[in-house]
């Protein structure tokens, strides 16, 4: 599943791509929306919140939130009016046109059109956005302190507790700061450092220009221990936690 920064750079470019600009068709390929055409309407802003995009649209009949969440396939990508697109006609999901972009919707795990005043209802539910502009140190590590014997990698991953963390920052993060994933919350040294880092490593894409030290990896690229991976999370929901058992004692 695409990571908090991945999807703060997906809405980027929707914003950049979309916003202040009249829509002249939809294409929503979902059951729901089969019927629904805002065309006409104006695009005024596309935000992410953790792993979700709120795309805000106003039209006539009033002002609307598109909201698509990613999952484990799914992009946005931007084309020129008939220009081929980049994957396959069959995982579109949503079509957004202007006169000079066309925004489409790949297999996306979630669509769905709120009014604006019900946003909440997508993403209240989610803890302190690592990259939001309302970022609140002090209430995520409040989230992370209610539960001191839940483990580390769990309790990051938990989007209700701190929004835009995934399997790949988790692991990086608790490697560079030599914690194990297996850790209990309460038993973290220094829980707002580890906090500092991972928002750190999100702010600056980290994933994008740098070699993993223990994700996907066999050995640890800095001692060379063989990297182990455990089945970590709630059952029927477990994710993978690569970490090396010695340099995360």
């Amino acid at each position: 599943m695409p990571e908090g920064d991945t999807v703060h750079r997906t809405a980027r470019l929707l914003d950049r791509s979309l916003s202040g600009r009249l829509l002249t068709g939809t294409d929503f390929r979902v059951p729901q929306l089969a019927t629904t055409d805002l065309s006409g309407s104006t695009v005024t802003a596309t935000v992410s919140r953790g792993k979700h995009l709120l795309t805000r649209i106003d039209g006539t009949d009033g002002s609307w939130t598109l909201h698509t969440h990613l999952k484990m396939e799914g992009a946005w990508r931007v084309h020129a009016p008939g220009e081929r697109w980049r994957r396959p006609t069959h995982q579109a999901r949503v079509v957004l046109e202007t006169a000079d972009k066309v925004a489409v919707g790949f297999s996306l795990g979630i669509v769905e059109l709120l009014p604006r005043d019900r946003e909440g209802e997508a993403v209240g539910h989610l803890g302190p956005d690592l990259l939001g502009p309302d970022w609140d140190e002090d209430e995520a590590l409040r989230r992370l302190r209610e539960h001191p014997e839940e483990e580390i990698f769990e309790a990051f991953r938990d989007q209700t507790n701190l929004a835009g963390v995934g399997t790949i920052y988790a692991a990086e993060a608790l490697f560079v700061l030599g914690v194990a994933p297996t850790t209990a919350v309460g038993e973290v040294r220094d829980l707002p450092r580890l906090v500092r880092r991972v928002r750190q490593m999100l702010d600056q894409e980290w994933s994008r220009s740098n070699r993993m030290w223990v994700y996907r990896q066999r050995l640890c690229r800095r001692c060379g221990t063989q990297v182990r991976v455990d089945q970590l999370g709630p059952a029927g929901r477990e994710r993978p936690a690569y970490w090396c058992p010695s340099c995360q004692r």
